[in-house]
C-alpha cells in the first residue's frame, strides 16, 4: 500500500513529525510520500499530487482547518483518509474516537476500520465539522491571534469580546421551505454533534445520516447570549428559550447584513447570503475499530 502523509509544519503532538516517521518506519511503512506546508491552505495542492503519485491511503497531520482542505481536496476519491491530530481542537478527531496521540493515529490509520461519512459543503466548500455566520465566527476570528498562546481558552477571550455584537435579520429556509425569520445572533450548521470543545450542540447529529443539522442563536443582547451559550455548555441548548434546531438537506440563508462566517473552525469571509448541501457518503475515513456509539461515532 502507498502511503502519503501530508503534515502542517507549524502544528505537533508528541514528538512531532519526526515520531512519526519513526512509528511508521516501525510499522512497515518506511517510505511514504512526504509533504510538508507551511499553512493548511498549501494542503489541497499537496494532497492532488500525493493522489497523482498513486497514494492508495492519505495520512493528513493537523487541525481542523488541515482536514478540512484535505476534505475539500479528496473529491471524487475513494483513497481514505486518515487523521493525526496536531491542532488545538481537533473535533473531528475526537468526535471520531482518534487520541492525540501519534502510536494510536498510527496503528487506526493502517489497521483501522474505513468508513464512509457525509460532509457539508458551504457555497461550494466542504466541512466535516461546521459551518457558522454570526456571533461563532466572531469568536473565533477573535481567538485566532490568541490560540497558540492560550489553546483552547482563547475561543472564550475571544467570544467575550464579542458580546455586545449586535443581532441581524435571518431568512432561513431548510429543504425549500420557510423556516425561521427573524432576529439572530448565530447560524449554526453542523455534520457532527459535538462542536466546541467538549459541547455537544446537536445531540441527534451523525456523520453519516445523510442530513445537516441546523441551529439558530436568537439571543438579542449580551444577557440572552450569555443564558443561551451556558444551556449548550450544560449539554441542554435545544431547551434555551433562544435557541431553535432542525435537520435537513439544503439549508438556504439570507441576511439583512454581511456577518463573519467560518468552517471547522476557520475564519472566513463576510457573508449577507450562503447556501449549504450535504454530500452523503462522500469520502472514506479511517477510525477506531471501537469507535461506536449511540451517535455512530465512538
Amino acid at each position: 500500500m502507498k502511503v502519503a502523509v501530508v503534515a502542517h509544519a507549524g502544528k505537533t503532538v508528541g514528538g512531532g513529525l519526526p515520531e512519526l516517521r519513526r512509528t511508521l518506519a516501525e510499522a512497515g511503512v518506511e517510505d511514504p510520500l512526504w509533504t510538508e506546508v507551511p499553512k493548511s491552505k498549501r494542503a489541497p495542492a499537496a494532497v492532488e499530487e500525493a493522489l497523482d503519485e498513486g497514494a492508495e491511503l492519505l495520512i493528513a497531520w493537523g487541525g481542523d482547518g488541515m482536514i478540512r482542505r484535505c476534505v475539500n481536496a479528496l473529491k471524487d476519491t475513494d483513497v481514505p483518509l486518515a487523521i493525526v491530530p496536531a491542532g488545538t481542537s481537533n473535533l473531528f478527531a475526537t468526535h471520531l474516537g482518534i487520541e492525540r496521540d501519534i502510536a494510536q493515529a498510527v496503528d487506526v490509520a493502517l489497521h483501522g476500520e474505513r468508513r464512509r461519512l457525509d460532509v457539508g459543503c458551504f457555497d461550494g466548500e466542504r466541512f466535516a465539522v461546521m459551518a457558522g455566520a454570526g456571533f461563532d465566527a466572531a469568536m473565533i476570528k477573535g481567538a485566532d491571534d490568541l490560540k497558540d498562546r492560550l489553546g483552547r481558552a482563547a475561543y472564550v477571550v475571544g467570544g467575550a469580546a464579542k458580546l455586545n455584537s449586535e443581532p441581524f435579520g435571518a431568512k432561513i429556509k431548510i429543504d425549500g421551505a420557510p423556516w425561521y425569520e427573524g432576529p439572530a445572533s448565530c447560524i449554526l450548521v453542523g455534520n457532527v454533534g459535538e462542536l466546541f470543545g467538549g459541547i455537544d450542540v446537536f445531540v441527534d447529529a451523525r456523520p453519516d445520516d445523510g442530513k445537516l443539522d441546523v441551529g439558530v442563536l436568537t439571543s438579542e443582547g449580551p444577557v440572552q447570549l450569555v443564558r443561551a451559550t451556558a444551556r449548550t455548555a450544560l449539554g441542554s441548548a435545544e431547551r434555551s428559550p433562544f435557541v431553535r434546531v432542525t435537520q435537513g438537506r439544503k439549508v438556504r440563508v439570507k441576511l439583512d447584513r454581511k456577518v463573519p462566517s467560518e468552517l471547522d473552525g476557520g475564519d472566513r469571509k463576510k457573508v449577507k447570503k450562503f447556501k449549504v448541501d450535504i454530500e452523503a457518503d462522500a469520502i472514506t475515513v479511517c477510525v477506531p475499530r471501537s469507535a461506536r456509539n449511540g451517535n455512530g461515532a465512538r
